[in-house]
């Protein structure tokens, strides 16, 4: 009679193990699922923000190509030019 109650006890302490780890098995489940999406919401998002910059810098390059100063300046007049923007930085420079 007492095998009968310690085999009775051994198969259900073996389904209460197995039952706790199935739960914690869904557990860990549950947050490397929720991580894994929250990645990939994030490479989205990434993917987004570059195709943004992408369009950003094509748009500065041609205003940047429209601004461009024109070729047939003397260097001298160039010169004169660079010498009055080096002065007006040096005005800029704070004093101590």
């Amino acid at each position: 009679m007492g095998e009968l109650v310690s085999t009775g006890l051994l198969s259900v302490a073996s389904l209460a193990v197995s039952a706790i780890v199935m739960v914690v098995g869904l557990i860990l489940w549950f947050f490397v699922n929720r991580a894994s999406s929250r990645t990939n919401e994030q490479i989205e998002l990434l993917e987004a923000l570059l195709d943004q910059q992408k369009r950003q810098n094509a748009l500065l390059r041609r205003l940047c190509e429209a601004n461009e100063p024109d070729v047939t300046e003397t260097p001298e007049a160039s010169v004169a030019q660079a010498k009055d923007d080096d002065d007006d930085f040096i005005r800029l420079v704070a004093e101590r």
